[in-house]
């Protein structure tokens, strides 16, 4: 990977079992949509590294090129990029985001 801004956006999701890409952090979200995902994420009980994009314009840009993604917050686990805010809040309604977390071995409570 020659690109230094995508090896860093790699080295935290490899670091980290579930990374958000969000705007704020995760106990001062700065958009609904972080804060939406972050209240989903906190509901299940899930440890995760919340990364501020809005702390690093390089990353904030990066990620959107490093996933193909445009939009931010952007959801990692154990390595696969699940999506965005509309996506997350749809798998944890159908009960798919818990499964998804069971099956890749990340610590939970069940909704």
């Amino acid at each position: 990977m020659s690109d230094p801004v995508h090896a860093t956006i790699q080295a935290e999701i490899d670091a980290n079992p579930v990374v958000l890409f969000m705007k704020g952090t995760p106990v001062f979200p700065q958009c609904g949509f972080s804060a939406r995902v972050v209240q989903i994420l906190s509901h299940l009980q899930v440890p995760f590294k919340g990364v501020n994009v809005l702390e690093d314009p390089e990353i904030r840009d990066g990620i959107k090129s490093f996933s193909n993604w445009p939009t931010i917050p952007q959801l990692y686990v154990q390595g696969e990029f699940i999506g965005g805010c509309d996506i997350v809040m749809e798998m944890f309604q159908a009960g798919e985001l818990a499964g998804l977390l069971e099956e890749k071995g990340v610590p939970h409570t069940a909704a």
